[in-house]
């Protein structure tokens, strides 16, 4: 149904014509030859602990050791990242402030009326950072073990299972979205600002179901406080090699998951934009930090800022589309 962020990047970068600079990031002013000459700021727009969260404290804890300043991570969290999006699309472009942005940033243009900010006029992409694979995951007092036995349970209660997302028009929230109205049922959606205090509820029984980042869900799931039915992947995990895909179980081709990148203030200098980006793709390829994206069940991807900024428009597109079959608007 949907190709896989991974996929659908790697084609862009293989395209012919991925030179479009796009996105304001075509002229600067000169750069700032010492940069970085005092403490960046990475504003993550979503609680501390959830899994855009962890995922962006190791890398920057990383660009730190590369850059010889500190990162220092500022969440932000809020209106499903436009919060944060909004503070740094208006900070000064000096490459001091950064946004750590994931898919929201794609998905709000159609969701919310009045943004307090242009994703293509005031922010200039830098690279894509990773890709973290969905799951359905259930409380355990739910009464299914896979797809199958679920979409019965839920069918049998129409209107009394609630569904939790990291916000409004979040991934989390359009992917259980599709899934219910792939197979007809109908829940209850409730926003949180952000996955973590949505998995706190999930856990205590507040709600019943969620299409989760599995780097968020990982620890709930192995001391068996929640129940993973299934995952996005088109391929099963590594890390949960008993647990089927939703292709698997009668979904073909449904494949989604949460992608993450970094961007800044749209002028600020190439230089600085061009530097920023060959330091996260050699974070992202360091040993170690492999080794800790892999425990959260995320997948390095890494780019140009033109390849990223290609990217970010083919997303805009795509989930300009799935949101209009949903009909939800924000304010």
């Amino acid at each position: 149904m949907n190709p896989s962020p991974r996929r659908a990047l790697w084609a862009l970068l293989l395209a012919a014509g991925c030179t479009s600079v796009g996105l304001g990031i075509g002229t600067s002013a000169q750069a700032q030859a010492n940069w970085p000459a005092q403490p960046i700021t990475m504003v993550v727009p979503f609680p501390p602990g959830g899994p855009t969260d962890l995922v962006a404290r190791v890398l920057a804890q990383q660009l730190a050791s590369q850059l010889g300043q500190p990162v220092n991570v500022d969440n932000r969290p809020g209106a499903n990242g436009n919060l944060g999006g909004g503070l740094v699309a208006k900070a000064a472009p000096d490459g001091y402030t950064v946004l750590y942005n994931t898919s929201s940033i794609t998905l709000s243009p159609a969701l919310y009326k009045n943004l307090s900010y242009d994703v293509l006029r005031d922010l200039a992409p830098v690279t894509s950072t990773a890709v973290v694979p969905l799951a359905l995951v259930v409380h355990p007092g739910v009464p299914a073990n896979n797809l199958a036995e679920f979409v019965a349970y839920a069918k049998a209660h129409p209107g009394k299972l609630a569904y939790g997302s990291a916000g409004n028009g979040n991934v989390t929230h359009l992917g259980a979205f599709q899934l219910a109205q792939a197979h007809g049922i109908e829940a209850v959606h409730v926003p949180y600002k952000g996955s973590a205090p949505a998995d706190v509820d999930l856990v205590a029984g507040q709600i019943q179901f969620m299409t989760d980042t599995v780097n968020s869900v990982m620890a709930f799931v192995r001391d068996k406080r929640l129940k993973m039915l299934a995952v996005t992947t088109a391929r099963r995990m590594s890390q949960f090699p008993d647990v089927p895909t939703l292709a698997e179980q009668g979904m073909p081709g449904f494949e989604v998951g949460a992608w993450q990148g970094v961007m800044v203030p749209a002028k600020t200098p190439r230089a600085v934009v061009d530097r920023l980006s060959v330091e996260i793709n050699k974070a992202l390829q360091h040993p170690e930090v492999k080794a800790k994206l892999a425990l959260q069940g995320a997948e390095p991807l890494g780019s140009s800022p033109e390849e990223y900024a290609a990217y970010v428009r083919s997303e805009l597109a795509r989930w300009a589309r799935v949101v209009k079959q949903t009909g939800v608007t924000l304010e």
